[in-house]
């Protein structure tokens, strides 16, 4: 199975549809939250299956928003994070996802990518393609599944554009702009 795993797209899915242009037998798209209508846009308008889970945007502050995704690996958790206080640590995500039985669990909410394997599990955030909050144009991941394998991917969206050059000299406001210190 392979996913196209986004989330914070915030009402800017221009990139996402760029980026499913670009991409192959994707199965289905994993949308983590903020907001549930642009999952539902996406479904509508690309025509593939799109998993999706309400973020804090949406005015979801219940620790039942989450969805298990069922694949030949496992199940997959897929959650927003910020029940799971995802900005404070991943813990909390990883002690639910070995709670429900999960092999990996996929998350948003800090718009930076992040992807790690703990005690045998996984756990992905893809970043944002439309509010990046790491310097960069923005990020997804891809996700691919076998019975006995997880193969998963940080993709950033310059990687898809044109040989050109893109040098960011605003990456060091950005950073500074989006963090948690001021």
């Amino acid at each position: 199975m392979k996913l196209f795993v986004i989330s914070d797209t915030h009402k800017k899915i221009q990139k996402v549809k760029e980026v499913f242009a670009k991409l192959h037998d994707v199965d289905c798209i994993v949308h983590l939250g903020d907001y549930e209508t642009d999952a539902e846009k996406l479904q509508r308008e690309l025509g593939v299956r799109v998993a999706s889970v309400p973020g804090n945007m949406d005015g979801f502050f219940d620790s039942a928003a989450y969805q298990i995704l069922e694949t030949e690996y496992g199940k997959l958790l897929l959650t927003h994070g910020h029940m799971e206080q995802v900005k404070v640590s991943p813990l909390k995500l990883l002690y639910r996802a070995q709670e429900l039985g999960c092999r990996a669990a996929l998350f948003g909410h800090t718009h930076m990518p992040f992807y790690e394997e703990s005690n045998g599990i996984y756990l992905i955030n893809p970043g944002s393609l439309s509010q990046p909050r790491d310097g960069t144009q923005g990020s997804y991941a891809i996700i691919t599944t076998s019975p006995t394998e997880f193969q998963g991917s940080i993709v950033y969206y310059s990687s898809i554009l044109p040989s050109k050059k893109s040098l960011d000299g605003n990456r060091l406001r950005n950073l500074l702009n989006n963090s948690d210190r001021f």
